[in-house]
């Protein structure tokens, strides 16, 4: 098992989910001068590659200078994303900016491409204040990441985050609501997929549900959520049952189906026990008897588990190290996997100090896109 990565840090906001990472200005890419809505100069870049992974909101590209970008599909229409028919090999260029994190993608642009277009120009100019609000606490939240300030701090600054949203809610809410066109009743249960998992639902249960489930959406368009949640927790309760029998929890022999471990009966039938025990404390809600449970689980199962060499482990990185590091790395190592946890620590720190130079050199440098070209066809973000 690989240990976390302990120089790696996440930032939540209301709005965003990203890595904080510093990446200069790429050197020697073309260089466009470009102009954005508030008339402010900037530097626009050209980089060009191959696509190595597509996600449904950006993807991983092998620049043509080496290096590694993930390129940010944000300013563009999933309707012109499905247009692009972007391939695994395919070879593109990209015009765009570098930025320094992930939660940069985010812009106000981005987030008013999802709002209704029936709001107002004055709603708009409040939201886009609240919004840069939201920016600029997420950039004093990513400084306190990296100064490890307490808990207790870092839960204020959340608390910031939620005030500020909740008076954007307030103000796009009335907006969502008069759009919202609730699915059916029959549409919403097809959702569960219970005719595929040939669950038959009894046909009273049917009725209270359709009955809840109608209520619901009055109370949803009327605005009173508190009503809401709780009359949609009533769906629950009856559907609970049927959706226990379309997910029954995974028994022990199907999670150990395809492990190929020598593992005594007397362990197997000890490993069992614990495995349903385990089950048995998540189902009573008792988290912390199932925590120690599962450990105990762990702990016994994967004496019986071969660890990856050091040379497997390495695989996983596509850059090289040197000679001198590869000796100490492979040192630290197989001395780390000998050790429990807790004695472990202290190689795994030195392991990953040797690897956070070439982590740094070869991390992804983040390239928000406004203009892509495939096959010499141009897309440009809707808006432009």
């Amino acid at each position: 098992m690989k240990k976390p990565f302990k120089k790696t840090w996440m930032i939540a906001s209301a709005f965003t989910l990203g890595m904080a990472i510093l990446t200069p200005l790429q050197a020697g890419a073309t260089t466009l001068e470009t102009k954005d809505s508030n008339i402010n100069v900037q530097l626009e870049q050209k980089i060009s590659g191959t696509i190595k992974e597509v996600f449904g909101d950006g993807m991983n590209l092998k620049g043509i200078d080496g290096k590694n970008y993930f390129i940010s599909f944000s300013k563009f229409s999933t309707e012109q994303i499905e247009k692009m028919n972007l391939v695994v090999g395919q070879e593109i260029s990209i015009e765009g900016k570098v930025v320094d994190d992930y939660s940069d993608f985010y812009t106000f642009e981005v987030y008013k491409k999802d709002l209704p277009k029936e709001v107002t120009k004055e709603d708009l100019g409040k939201l886009e204040k609240l919004f840069n609000e939201i920016k600029k606490l997420e950039k004093e939240a990513s400084v306190e990441v990296e100064k490890e300030v307490t808990e207790e701090e870092f839960e204020k600054k959340y608390e910031e985050f939620e005030k500020i949203y909740e008076e954007m809610y307030k103000i796009t809410k009335p907006y969502i609501l008069a759009n919202w066109q609730p699915e059916t009743f029959e549409q919403y249960l097809e959702g569960f997929g219970f005719s595929e998992g040939n669950i038959a639902i009894k046909e009273n249960d049917k009725k209270q549900l359709q009955a809840i489930y109608e209520e619901w959406v009055k109370l949803e368009k009327s605005g009173d959520e508190e009503k809401a949640n709780l009359k949609y927790e009533e769906l629950y309760t009856i559907l609970q049952p049927y959706l226990d029998e379309l997910y029954p929890p995974q028994t022990f022999e199907e999670y150990m189906e395809g492990m190929e471990l020598d593992i005594p009966a007397e362990t197997m039938a000890k490993l069992k026990t614990l495995y349903e025990d385990a089950q048995k404390a998540e189902n009573d809600d008792n988290m912390e008897l199932s925590e120690t449970v599962w450990n105990q689980f762990h702990d016994l199962l994967s004496q019986f588990i071969e660890p990856l060499t050091f040379e497997e482990y390495m695989s996983d990185y596509d850059f090289e190290v040197s000679k001198e590091d590869k000796e100490q790395l492979k040192k630290l190592y197989e001395e780390a996997m000998k050790l429990d946890n807790e004695q472990a620590d202290e190689k795994w720190e030195a392991f990953y100090n040797i690897l956070e130079p070439y982590f740094a050199l070869n991390k992804e440098i983040l390239f928000f896109a406004s203009k892509l070209t495939i096959n010499n066809q141009d897309y440009l973000p809707q808006s432009e």
